[in-house]
């Protein structure tokens, strides 16, 4: 499929956002480990989340939803014998999906084999499987450390070891892969990271009964912080059920933000964005570069805050983003990228590497495309330098099986000189289905090429 985007158009308009991916994955999971019924709105309905759904109706956890309210009739932290042979998992293209289900089924002591998209293949697993392995769960990788992964039964009585254990790098998708793991474990486990991650699983779990305390230490090294997650499992293995609306997903309000920003004339309202400090760093960085966002009408839905934001188009000005922003604006940098482009100056992203292991070589393939789009670009090896102010040019794009740089090469499209037409448009359905929609309604001129 072919998505084309043309310019000249503001954009207009109020939108309400689909539920939050992340707290939407993790929903669906935790509610599976749970004893009893658990209701959630605004889940969000999308590839990715699928995926999860499919791997929990295979370990035979019932769900059911209506519109996108999910229903899932959890079964506690599973007996082991329920399953005899291994339980074959294909997560997709969701590394996600992936790694927190490796926790999942490490706490559950289930065989299973855990497989997905030849791009989620090739994604690094060494970051799970050392750490689980230490906690005495039974996982070994393919060649490379990537996928499948395969999980044999575990002997009935010991529960797993808990660990102390410093992540190399800050990652809410490692941390939660062993949080859960942790919650079959026979004492607290103690996890560190160099940097701020999102912290959606904490506090669900939290919510869920579970005793879990955050602090920071110091590294050792001049004015070094590790933020400390210190997590100790329910001695009856109980979780409680949830009964809880997701807020709007930030990083989906994350094109919506930049394309108003960059595009004349525009103002448009985002109605219930989750706006957990430690996913807003565009936030911080667009307003750095003077972008005019407001934020409105502040409030919190079970532990996680969200609020309504007015963004108006902004003349910006290029920025510095590394360190502990780089890593609560990991998800958003292609699209911030984009902001960049057109803004007057030198944006310089570092610090940054972790991009390169996503869906695709996020910077990489972000910088190929742009400069066949005419903005001067320089790829790091930890990141990108652009000099901004420049026209784009139209042209035909390819977001190498990426949605998020879809998505981002498709705001482009909104102040370039001409129509970008992105080949491959289709992967925008695996986290945000109604971005096309979404765009139109806002003024925008788009329209699909089969």
């Amino acid at each position: 499929m072919k998505l084309a985007v043309s310019p000249g158009r503001p954009l207009m308009g109020i939108v309400s956002l689909p539920g939050d991916k992340s707290i939407s994955h993790r929903a669906a999971l935790f509610a599976s480990l749970a004893e009893g019924e658990s209701h959630i709105q605004n889940f969000l309905i999308a590839g990715v989340t699928r995926a999860m759904l499919q791997a929990l109706a295979e370990l035979e956890v019932t769900w059911s939803l209506q519109d996108t309210t999910l229903t899932i009739q959890g079964q506690g932290i599973m007996k082991r014998d329920i399953f005899s042979n291994p339980v074959n998992l294909y997560c997709g293209n969701s590394g996600t999906t992936m790694r927190l289900l490796a926790g999942g089924i490490a706490a559950c002591g289930i065989p299973a084999i855990l497989d997905g998209s030849s791009g989620l293949r090739r994604r690094p697993m060494k970051r799970i499987v050392e750490p689980l392995q230490a906690m005495g769960v039974p996982i070994q990788a393919s060649p490379g450390y990537t996928a499948p992964l395969q999980i044999a039964a575990r002997p009935q009585g010991p529960r797993l070891r808990p660990i102390n254990y410093t992540l190399p790098i800050a990652s809410a998708q490692v941390k939660s892969c062993l949080l859960l793991a942790a919650l079959g474990a026979d004492g607290p486990t103690v996890l560190r990271e160099p940097g701020p991650s999102r912290d959606h699983t904490e506090i669900m779990l939290r919510s869920m009964g579970v005793s879990i305390i955050k602090d920071q230490q110091p590294t050792g090294d001049p004015g070094g912080i590790y933020h400390q997650t210190r997590i100790s499992p329910p001695a009856s293995l109980r979780l409680s059920p949830l009964n809880i609306l997701i807020p709007g997903d930030f990083s989906s309000a994350a094109f919506l933000i930049v394309a108003a920003t960059i595009t004349p004339g525009s103002e448009i309202n985002l109605i219930g964005v989750g706006l957990n400090p430690t996913r807003t760093g565009l936030l911080d960085a667009l307003q750095s570069m003077g972008a005019d966002i407001q934020v409105r009408n502040k409030r919190e839905s079970h532990g996680e805050p969200l609020g309504d934001l007015l963004v108006r188009y902004a003349p910006l000005r290029g920025t510095r983003i590394s360190g502990s922003l780089v890593i609560r604006a990991i998800d958003e940098i292609p699209v911030l990228a984009i902001a960049a482009a057109f803004a007057r100056g030198k944006t310089i992203v570092s610090q940054a590497d972790e991009l390169r292991h996503k869906e695709s070589n996020r910077i990489g393939d972000l910088s190929r495309e742009l400069h066949q789009l005419g903005i001067e670009i320089e790829e790091t090896q930890d990141g990108f330098i652009i000099n901004g102010g420049q026209d784009l040019r139209g042209g035909t794009v390819t977001p190498h099986g990426d949605h998020r740089l879809a998505m981002a090469l498709a705001v482009a499209g909104l102040a370039a000189r001409d129509t970008i037409v992105i080949d491959g448009a289709e992967i925008i359905s695996e986290s945000f289905p109604e971005f096309s929609a979404s765009l139109r309604d806002l003024g925008a001129a788009m329209h699909i090429e089969q």
